[in-house]
């Protein structure tokens, strides 16, 4: 899959407590193993009480079959939409 997202581009993302997901969803995470870092990551399905992610682009992704399903609590913010460029 093309990475959804590239360098130097602007994105608008709504972050909250309550923000509604769903699967395919790109969304910014907190990282399982590195709390301190904030992650893109798009939403694959559902995993108990959690979300599988994966990277759009698996060769050079760290992702759920890393470190597993992430925590609901781990969503920041869901991606909306590209502000630029203007166009690709």
């Amino acid at each position: 899959m093309a990475p959804a997202l590239r360098n130097g581009e602007v994105y608008l993302a709504r972050a909250g407590r309550r923000v509604n997901v769903a699967g395919g969803d790109v969304v910014v995470i907190v990282h399982p193993q590195r709390p301190e870092l904030l992650t893109v990551k798009r939403l694959v399905r559902r995993a108990g009480d959690g979300w599988w992610v994966e990277g759009d682009n698996p060769d050079s992704s760290s992702d759920s079959r890393e470190f597993g399903p992430v925590p609901e609590a781990n969503i920041r913010a869901k991606v909306l939409m590209r502000l630029r460029p203007f166009r690709r």
